[in-house]
């Protein structure tokens, strides 16, 4: 992916223009023009590298993986496609929780000797979190490993908020793309529900309900037939 990544930033610089910016990688290029000659500015090349790496990867992948995941849940649960209301449609987007597309948190390091729960963690340990371990505990979800939007539902039907949505992790270091990330997803998860039924087309098989394992957890290939509500 680096690879790709330099030849487009290569290509970029080949055809800049300060007077016209066209993308991200354009107006970062101009940064770097003004910072030249200041001293461990963050403004160079490696850094645009690395961001831009971070948008396809945390900013992009995620996004459309979960919408990957949300749309296969619709093939293989289509009686929840029979109600278009903001309160189901929102409840559709968090039961995505299902998919758990990062089951472990990116890395971090504890900066001090720590001790939790029982256990010490010396300074300068890396430590990834198993957000899993809340997104499908047993003691928390009805139905832990199973599509479920009743999750998010209370006795009286009415929309209740779960604590356990930990997709993003927590604390201090949690996503700082969460809030445009959950934004995304709900605008264009509810926008392809209330205007297209989603069908598996005649002739296909079942979508497989198992994810396909890298570091993340994305759906293997399938087909959709969506028609127009």
């Amino acid at each position: 992916m680096e690879k790709y990544l330099q030849e487009m930033i290569n290509e970029h610089q080949q055809t800049w223009n300060s007077e016209h910016t066209r993308d991200f990688i354009d107006a970062f290029l101009l940064e770097m023009e003004k910072a030249k000659g200041v001293k461990d500015s963050d403004f160079n090349e490696q850094n645009l590298l690395l961001i831009i790496a971070d948008l396809f990867s945390a900013g992009t992948e995620t996004t459309s993986s979960t919408l990957r995941w949300g749309l296969l849940f619709m093939l293989l649960y289509p009686d929840v496609q029979t109600y278009s209301r903001f309160t189901n449609e929102f409840r559709y987007s968090l039961e995505i929780r299902y998919a758990d597309i990062i089951p472990l948190s990116v890395p971090h390091m504890t900066y001090r000797d720590t001790h939790i729960t029982g256990f010490s963690i010396p300074k300068g340990v890396l430590i990834m979190t198993n957000l899993s371990s809340v997104l499908k505990d047993a003691k928390v979800w009805e139905k832990p490993f199973q599509f479920h939007p009743e999750h998010f539902l209370d006795r009286d039907g009415k929309f209740v908020k779960r604590e356990a949505i930990m997709a993003f992790s927590a604390g201090l270091r949690v996503c700082l793309g969460e809030q445009l990330a959950r934004m995304g997803l709900f605008l264009f998860f509810t926008t392809l529900l209330q205007r297209f039924f989603f069908q598996i087309p005649d002739g296909e098989p079942s979508p497989r309900e198992d994810p396909v394992i890298v570091y993340n957890q994305i759906p293997h290939a399938y087909k959709f037939y969506a028609k127009v509500r």
